[in-house]
């Protein structure tokens, strides 16, 4: 397809992305206050998948969500992620703080029910890993990435340990979900990658000027965390998610 009409479609879309974030933060702010948790999750889900929609992304989904309180975690490629899985699995995200002064966005993600953490100190995820335990015993939803960055979509970054503590405390499973996107031509898509030095803006455009791009989220059966260790458990989600992706294990980054 030629320039113009890409610009032509990431202007139209881009526009209808704006009112879509305009009425979900209207609803965060005159709706949310007077509903439930589990309807603001029900809600939640909804927003994303319309906005998914809206940026012209289709979802698909195989599996099963895990009914009661579970850890959902996933490889991550994108801010697209959260709208894909929470179009499929409503959660609560575990987001790096950075994303709280995002304009309208911190605030909006924040009504969302996030936990925020900062990577960068260490002592942080003892605090974070408390406020998900208590998340789960509520029966709460939450989901993570492990990874604790995003990567290219062609291998999987070694996964982070420390938060899946949590899961293990309380007793909660742990469910795997892998995600991946293709472009028209059932490519793998270039156009959700967000590593390096791409900004957000940049990501928003590439995002809204690709072409018939489709979202595959795998829900993998969940696993008992009872009598096991987190380090354990990270390779074994790990392991499941890169099988989903038909990623062969010893080729995995830092494997």
């Amino acid at each position: 397809m030629n320039a113009p009409l890409r610009t032509l479609r990431g202007l139209w879309r881009l526009t209808h992305c704006c009112v879509h974030l305009v009425a979900g933060v209207l609803r965060c702010a005159f709706v949310f206050p007077f509903v439930g948790p589990a309807k603001r999750m029900r809600q939640t889900g909804a927003w994303c998948a319309k906005m998914a929609r809206v940026l012209g992304m289709h979802i698909e989904s195989t599996g099963v969500s895990h009914d009661g309180p579970v850890l959902l975690v996933a490889n991550h490629m994108s801010w697209l992620d959260i709208l894909a899985i929470n179009a499929v699995h409503p959660a609560r995200f575990v987001s790096k703080a950075d994303v709280r002064a995002w304009p309208m966005l911190g605030w909006l993600v924040a009504n969302g029910g996030t936990l925020f953490i900062q990577r960068e100190r260490k002592r942080d995820a003892l605090r974070v890993v408390h406020q998900i335990a208590e998340s789960l015993k509520q029966g709460d939803t939450i989901a993570m990435f492990p990874e604790g960055t995003t990567g290219d979509g062609t291998t999987l970054l070694p996964f982070h340990a420390n938060l899946l503590q949590a899961a293990v405390s309380t007793g909660t499973p742990l469910q795997p979900i892998a995600l991946r996107y293709i472009d028209a031509d059932s490519q793998p898509s270039r156009a959700v990658v967000w590593i390096g030095d791409t900004t957000l803006v940049t990501s928003l455009w590439q995002v809204a000027t690709a072409h018939r791009m489709r979202a595959f989220v795998t829900q993998l059966p969940a696993l008992s965390t009872h009598e096991r260790e987190r380090r354990e458990l990270a390779e074994a989600v790990r392991g499941q998610i890169a099988g989903a992706l038909g990623f062969d294990a010893s080729s995995l980054a830092g494997h």
